[in-house]
C-alpha cells in the first residue's frame, strides 16, 4: 500500500465500510478544487490495489459536445463550456457505478472516457477495459459532495465571467438548479466523501496553470494564461462555496499552497 496520506486514508476508509457491510461495494468520492491532485491520488490507491479498486472521475462522463452545443443554445452560451453542474452525464456515471458493483470475478467492462483534446466524449471502442470484480469503487470530481448554492447570493456576480457574459444570471440560476436537484441525489448515494481543501482560491490558478504546463512541455504564452484565467471562472463559485465548508464531505483534507497535507479531519 502507498504511503501517501491521501491513499492510505482512501483505504482505510474502504477497509473500515467493507468490515461494516462486506456484502456492498464501497462508493468512495474524492473532491478537490482544479488542480489539487485529486484524480493523481485516486490513481495511486487503484494502482497499489489493481484490480480491487475500480477509478473514474466525474470528468469522464462529461457531456458530449453535441450536447452542450444544443444546451448552449436553448438554455445559456455558457454551457459550451464543461466544467460546472449541468455539464455532466450523471446517467451514465450512475449506470457505470452499478456496472462496477456488478462484475463478476474475470468479467470485462468498459469505463468512460472524455478527450479534452477533442472537447468530446471518446469512442466506446477507446475506453478502457475494467477486469472485476471490484472492492471499491472511487470517483473523483471537482463539486462532488458540494451543497446547494444559496439563492439569495446568485444576484451578485462572483467575477468578470458572471457580470459580463451572465448578464441576466440566467447561466448561474440553472447551475444552481442542476446542482440542487440533480447533484445532490448523486452524491447522495456515496458511502463516504473525502474533499481536499486548498488553502485559498489564489493557489487553485496556480496549480492549474502547473498541470497545464506539464502537459504541454513548456511555459503557457500569454493567451493560454488568458484563456485558463476565463476557465476558471466557471468553477470560481462553487469552488470557493466549498471552501467555505458548504459540502457534505465526511473528511477535510487540508492541503497547503505545495499540495501537502496539512491536516485531516474526520466530520
Amino acid at each position: 500500500m502507498s504511503t501517501h496520506p491521501i491513499p492510505v486514508l482512501l483505504y482505510e476508509i474502504i477497509q473500515g465500510l467493507r468490515a461494516r457491510n462486506p456484502d456492498r461495494v464501497p462508493l468512495i468520492g474524492v473532491a478537490g478544487a482544479q488542480g489539487s491532485g485529486k484524480s493523481y491520488q485516486c490513481r495511486i490507491l487503484a494502482m497499489a490495489n489493481q484490480p480491487r479498486f475500480a477509478h473514474f472521475s466525474l470528468d469522464d462522463v462529461y457531456r458530449s459536445r453535441a450536447y452542450r452545443e444544443e444546451l448552449a443554445t436553448e438554455t445559456h452560451p455558457l454551457f459550451i463550456t464543461r466544467g460546472p453542474p449541468g455539464t455532466h452525464d450523471l446517467d451514465l456515471a450512475t449506470r457505470t457505478i452499478e456496472h462496477i458493483q456488478g462484475v463478476g470475478r474475470d468479467q470485462n467492462i468498459r469505463l468512460p472516457r472524455f478527450d479534452k483534446l477533442t472537447d468530446d466524449t471518446a469512442p466506446q471502442s477507446e475506453w478502457p477495459l475494467y477486469t472485476g470484480p471490484a472492492e471499491a469503487i472511487v470517483v473523483d470530481g471537482w463539486c462532488l459532495g458540494a451543497e446547494p448554492l444559496d439563492l439569495s447570493d446568485l444576484a451578485e456576480p462572483a467575477n468578470a465571467l458572471e457580470r459580463n457574459e451572465d448578464i441576466t444570471g440566467v447561466w448561474r440560476e440553472t447551475v444552481e438548479y442542476e446542482l440542487r436537484a440533480k447533484y445532490q441525489p448523486f452524491f447522495a448515494e456515496f458511502d463516504a466523501i473525502v474533499y481536499l481543501r486548498p488553502p485559498n482560491w489564489e493557489i487553485v490558478r496556480t496549480w492549474r496553470g502547473q498541470q497545464e504546463e506539464q502537459l504541454l512541455g513548456r511555459p503557457l504564452t500569454d493567451a493560454e494564461n488568458a484563456k485558463l484565467d476565463r476557465f476558471l471562472m466557471f468553477y470560481e463559485r462553487i469552488t470557493r462555496w466549498m471552501m467555505a465548508g458548504h459540502h457534505n464531505a465526511n473528511w477535510i483534507v487540508q492541503l497547503d499552497e505545495a499540495r501537502k497535507v496539512t491536516r485531516i479531519e474526520e466530520m
